[in-house]
């Protein structure tokens, strides 16, 4: 008989946040932008979606996901795409290369 002690539990404790999310039941199209929006259209309901997460009683939760699995896509945490891609970039740091006419090179961290 197999010993399941060492069986991992069950991965839904993980997301059960997402249960008492403000944005549970809510149409999906209200955090994810449709394909070719751009402008004032964008900018409208990115803000109406944070709007939803200020209130949210786990906006931290949802925020720490989106950061810690890269979340590509959508308003998550009250954060849309491009706040968390330079969340996760972080500052750049620079370096100079010698030999390199003294031009900065950009160094990425790994990972």
């Amino acid at each position: 008989m197999a010993d399941i002690r060492r069986l991992p539990g069950p991965v839904a404790e993980i997301y059960d946040w997402q249960m008492e999310g403000a944005c549970r039941g809510m149409d999906s199209a209200f955090f994810f932008h449709p394909e070719g929006e751009r402008g004032p259209a964008r900018a409208r309901r990115e803000a109406r979606a944070k709007q939803v997460c200020s209130g949210c009683p786990v906006l931290q939760q949802c925020r720490d996901h989106a950061l810690k699995v890269h979340e590509p896509y959508g308003i998550w945490g009250g954060l849309s795409e491009s706040e968390r891609d330079a969340i996760i970039r972080g500052p750049r740091r620079r370096l100079k290369v010698a030999g390199a006419a003294n031009r900065p090179v950009e160094k990425l961290d790994a990972g």
